[in-house]
């Protein structure tokens, strides 16, 4: 089966970064990080999502977090310098990341924001994100993670 590229892919590639794909079946019904966990066989709090946020004072941020927990509003401001700061609306995803819901990928937006990854990630070998399309993941060591995207590790719930 052939595999397109995708820009995340193409990224780490460019850098050296060792990754592994792995593919799993999309249910455009439920797209959370809980699906595709169960998908791949593997422990949800290896599989991360990316959240695109905006802060009050910073702008846009991304914050990466267990597929299953709930990202603190609250913390997540306080980390990234911001007062409050909220989700954006779905509608304004693909614009502002490239990405659409269910294919977020921390690496590869259309800019680099400031990229925050929960504590947690650093527990594991390897993590789960996406590769910026649905229905693909890609394997990979936290500490290259935090290297390509420039991300700090923060407690974000």
């Amino acid at each position: 089966m052939k595999i397109n590229k995708t820009n995340a892919v193409r990224l780490l590639d460019k850098a050296n970064i060792k990754y592994e794909l792995n593919i799993y079946e999309v249910d455009e019904s439920d797209l959370s990080a809980i699906h595709v966990a169960e998908q791949l066989g593997q422990d949800v709090n290896q599989v991360f999502k990316t959240l695109v946020l905006k802060g009050d004072k910073s702008g846009y941020f991304v914050c990466v977090i267990p597929g299953a927990d709930e990202l603190d509003l609250k913390l997540a401001a306080k980390v990234s310098g911001n007062k409050s700061c909220n989700m954006i609306p779905m509608k304004d995803l693909l614009g502002i990341t490239g990405y659409i819901r269910g294919a977020c990928s921390p690496i590869g937006m259309k800019k680099h924001f400031p990229t925050y990854i929960h504590e947690s990630g650093l527990k594991f070998n390897l993590i789960y994100i996406s590769a910026g399309v649905r229905g693909m993941q890609i394997k990979i060591a936290p500490t290259d993670l935090i290297k390509i995207t420039d991300a700090k590790v923060e407690t974000l719930f």
